[in-house]
């Protein structure tokens, strides 16, 4: 694997923001070389608009809603295990029939040992296939709503989500856009700890102000370097924090 660093001068306006450069030499010492970071930064295959366009589905983004918010605070592997039960119970996750579902059954389906127990979190799906219905009333799908949001404001996305959703706030909302295929960065506890040590935020972490200023570290990043957000993301985490294990 190769990247290219861009010749841009990396401090801009943002005179606390070091360059992708030593950001990429300093995880790489840290991981045992470029050529172990390189390894470690293997790309997972984000998909073009145009493929988000054409093989995912409105059923399919309220399928990753629902399976990152039933995974948040709980163990992962056992939703996993049970999804196959969460799409027969909510038809696959068709719009109109979850819209269609009364609140008894909507109580019944809860208490269905087939799925994990959590009536709140049930609850969760119809209204966020009602956020995904009321979007399609503007002349396009929910998928393509998202795939055309740009990706120097995937901060302005999360708030979207996290506004007219329900339980999309935090990581849950950026895990699910992942799921799909979108590209995103994530607010980690390493990330979050990169940030304070450089004094680029301050406040609050879900504040207006921070997630701006993560935001823009973001995008001035891309203009250094050929990474994604998601690879930008890891990157940041292996150059700080806990995280110092090597690669034999």
């Amino acid at each position: 694997m190769h990247f290219s660093f861009n010749q841009q001068d990396p401090f801009h306006s943002m005179d606390k923001l070091e360059s992708f450069k030593s950001l990429y030499h300093r995880a790489a010492e840290r991981k045992g070389g470029k050529r172990a970071l390189d390894f470690l930064l293997d790309e997972v295959h984000y998909l073009s608009n145009a493929e988000l366009k054409e093989v995912v589905t409105d059923d399919r983004v309220l399928s990753a809603f629902t399976k990152k918010i039933f995974q948040s605070g709980f163990v992962w592997r056992v939703v996993e295990n049970k999804w196959d039960g969460f799409e027969e119970s909510f038809f696959q996750f068709n719009l109109e029939k979850v819209l269609m579902m009364p609140e008894e059954m909507m109580e019944r389906k809860a208490a269905d040992p087939k799925i994990i127990r959590n009536y709140n979190k049930v609850k969760t799906i119809k209204a966020n296939a009602q956020m995904i219905f009321d979007e399609q009333q503007n002349g396009h799908s929910f998928i393509e709503f998202i795939a055309n949001w740009p990706a120097s404001d995937m901060i302005g996305l999360w708030a979207y989500l996290k506004k007219n959703g329900q339980r999309l706030g935090g990581n849950t909302g950026p895990y699910a856009l992942r799921a799909l295929g979108i590209d995103t960065f994530l607010i980690t506890r390493d990330i979050e700890a990169y940030f304070r040590a450089h004094d680029i935020v301050t406040g609050g972490i879900q504040t207006k102000s921070s997630l701006k200023a993560i935001q823009d570290s973001f995008n001035q990043w891309q203009t250094e370097c050929d990474l994604s957000l998601s690879q930008l993301s890891r990157l940041v985490a292996y150059s700080t924090g806990d995280n110092s294990v090597q690669v034999a």
